[in-house]
């Protein structure tokens, strides 16, 4: 039996919660600091306007949300780029897993 698809609210949540658990475990050096700032807003703001996007008013609206959610995953792609794992190469492994999701 095939498992249901996740709705895109849950699976964007999902995506928010992954890129926390993902930061917690990073080296804490200047660089990763202030990119781990820019990536946890961003991850956030994909499921918000997904959520808003659910809640609009009109079509316009909905379609200016979910284009927003998507901007927001691909800066998620952009400031996991950057980021440094260090020698942590199960670190690096999420890191492009986080990348993969914030495309697909």
């Amino acid at each position: 039996m095939a498992e249901k698809p996740k709705d895109l609210e849950e699976r964007t949540a999902e995506f928010a919660e992954a890129v926390r658990r993902f930061v917690q475990r990073l080296p804490r050096t200047v660089a990763n600091i202030e990119d781990v700032k820019q990536l946890v807003r961003a991850s956030g703001s994909v499921p918000a306007n997904c959520i808003e996007a659910n809640e609009a008013l009109g079509n316009k609206d909905r379609v200016m949300r979910f284009r927003i959610s998507r901007q927001e995953a691909k800066e998620c792609q952009l400031w996991l780029r950057p980021v440094n794992a260090g020698e942590n190469p199960d670190i690096d492994t999420e890191r492009k897993r986080l990348r993969q999701e914030a495309t697909s």
